[in-house]
C-alpha cells in the first residue's frame, strides 16, 4: 500500500512515529509524509520516506489561511493517490479526513489530545465539533489516547462507538528507552519537567514549588527541559524562561533532540499539567526508563501513575498539592524510591509498549487493503467498518 502520513510537525512524526514507520516499511508499504518543515525533516530522506512540505500555522484561526491549508492537503492527497491516510493532531486530522472522504480514501485519525478548545462553549468550539463530526463520519477507526477523550467523542456524537478505539497513548519504544539506576540519594535528588514551555504544562507551579522547597532541601535540583516560544497561546518565550530561572534555583536546559541523557539524571519526572493531554509521551518515556512520576489528575496524565506505587498524583493548578507530592518524594527512603522506579518500568511494559499501538495500525491497514481489493473487484464505493469485538469496552 501507499500510505500518506499527515501531521503538524516533522518532529512529531520522526520522534513519536519512527518505529511505526519502520514497521510499515518492513511490511513493504510505501510511506509519504507531509508536514511543516523543521530541523527533523531531513530524517525522512534518511529513513527512505518521501516528503512533501506542508506549510501550516498550527495555532492560527484565519479563515483564509485555513481554507488554503485544506486545499493544500486535498491537493497533496489527490496527487499522491494513497491507499490510506494516517493523521495526527487537530488540523491534519480534520482537513485530512475531509480530503480523504471526498477522494474515497480510508483515513485513520489519532486524537493526540483535546487541548483547551473543548473547555469552552463558544462559537469556535461548536465549529470544531461540527468539523470533527463531518470529517470523521466515514473513518473506519478513530484512535484515542485516554478513556475520557473516547467517552467525550462518543457522547458528543463526534464519532460512533463502533469507530472508537483506545490506544495506550503513542506508546513507548521499550528497547530504546532503557532502565538506568536512579542517581540521587537522601535529599540530593533531581526533579525534571519535560514539556513544551506552556503555562498549561504547569511551568509556573513547578518553579514556585522549587523555590519553596529549596530552603529546606538545598541539595535538591530542579530542571526544565523543552522548547520555548512555540507560538501557541500560553507559550513562554526565551525571555520568560530567563526571568523564571534568574535566581538559579531552577535550571532551564531548552530543547534537545534526545531526552534520554537528561531523564537519566532525574530521580523523578514531574508534569503538573492542566492541559488536556492525550497521554503525554514524556511520562511514557520516564516510566520506560524506570523513573518515579509526579503528575496531575488530568485525563491522560493520571493514566501513567498508580498513585503511591510508581509516583504521586496532585491537583491541577495547585502549587500546594504539587509541593506536598514533591516534598513527600524527597522524604522517601532510597529503597522506596527504587521500588517506585521499578513499578514505573513494569507499568510501561504491561500497558504502554509501543508494539500495542503498531499492531493496531497494521490491523486497520490490513482491513483497509482487504476492503479495497474486494470493492475493486465488485466496482463498488469503498466502505469500511470495524467489528464491535475490536472496540474497547
Amino acid at each position: 500500500m501507499r500510505i500518506l502520513l499527515v501531521a503538524n510537525s516533522s518532529f512529531k512524526l520522526i520522534n513519536f512515529r519512527r518505529t511505526l514507520i519502520q514497521q510499515l516499511q518492513e511490511e513493504g508499504h510505501e510511506l509519504i509524509a507531509t508536514a511543516p518543515r523543521d530541523e527533523y525533516t531531513p530524517d525522512f530522506a534518511r529513513m527512505g520516506v518521501k516528503y512533501v512540505e506542508l506549510p501550516m500555522d498550527a495555532t492560527g484561526t484565519s479563515l483564509v489561511a485555513e481554507a488554503k491549508l485544506l486545499l493544500k492537503i486535498f491537493s497533496i492527497t489527490r496527487s499522491k493517490k494513497p491507499d490510506a491516510v494516517l493523521g495526527y493532531t487537530i488540523k491534519p486530522n480534520i482537513y485530512g479526513a475531509l480530503s480523504a472522504r471526498i477522494l474515497g480514501v480510508p483515513f485513520v485519525p489519532n486524537i493526540t489530545g483535546m487541548g483547551s478548545v473543548f473547555d469552552r462553549e463558544d462559537l469556535l468550539a461548536r465549529l470544531i465539533k461540527w468539523l470533527y463530526r463531518t470529517a470523521f463520519r466515514r473513518c473506519p477507526r478513530v484512535f484515542l489516547q485516554n478513556p475520557e477523550d473516547l467517552s467525550f467523542f462518543v457522547k458528543s456524537g463526534l464519532i460512533s462507538r463502533q469507530q472508537a478505539y483506545l490506544l495506550p497513548g503513542s506508546g513507548v519504544d521499550l528497547k530504546n528507552f532503557h532502565v538506568s539506576s536512579l542517581p540521587g540519594s537522601g535529599h540530593n535528588r533531581t526533579f525534571v519537567l519535560v514539556a513544551r514551555m506552556l503555562r498549561e504544562k504547569g511551568i509556573y507551579e513547578f518553579v514556585e514549588v522549587a523555590r519553596a522547597l529549596s530552603s529546606s532541601f538545598p541539595d535538591a535540583r530542579f530542571v526544565l527541559l523543552g522548547p520555548s516560544g512555540s507560538g501557541k497561546s500560553g507559550a513562554l518565550s526565551e525571555a520568560d524562561m530567563k526571568k523564571l530561572t534568574s535566581d538559579g534555583i531552577v535550571e532551564y536546559r531548552g530543547a534537545v533532540k534526545d531526552v534520554r541523557p537528561v531523564v537519566a539524571e532525574a530521580d523523578c519526572v514531574v508534569l503538573p499539567s492542566f492541559y488536556r493531554e492525550g497521554t503525554p509521551r514524556a511520562l511514557l518515556e520516564a516510566a520506560a526508563m524506570g523513573r518515579p512520576i509526579i503528575t496531575t489528575t488530568i485525563p491522560g496524565c493520571k493514566d501513567v501513575v498508580d498513585d503511591g506505587r510508581n509516583g504521586f498524583l496532585c491537583k491541577p493548578k495547585s502549587a500546594q498539592s504539587l509541593e506536598t507530592a514533591m516534598r513527600q518524594f524527597l522524604l522517601m527512603s532510597e529503597e522506596a524510591v527504587d521500588e517506585m522506579g521499578k513499578a514505573s518500568r513494569q507499568l510501561a511494559e504491561q500497558k504502554f509498549d509501543e508494539q500495542i499501538v503498531i499492531d493496531n495500525y497494521t490491523s486497520v491497514l490490513r482491513d483497509a487493503a482487504i476492503k479495497t481489493s474486494s470493492n475493486e473487484r465488485r466496482s463498488e464505493p469503498l466502505k469500511l467498518k470495524s467489528s464491535q469485538s475490536e472496540i474497547n469496552q
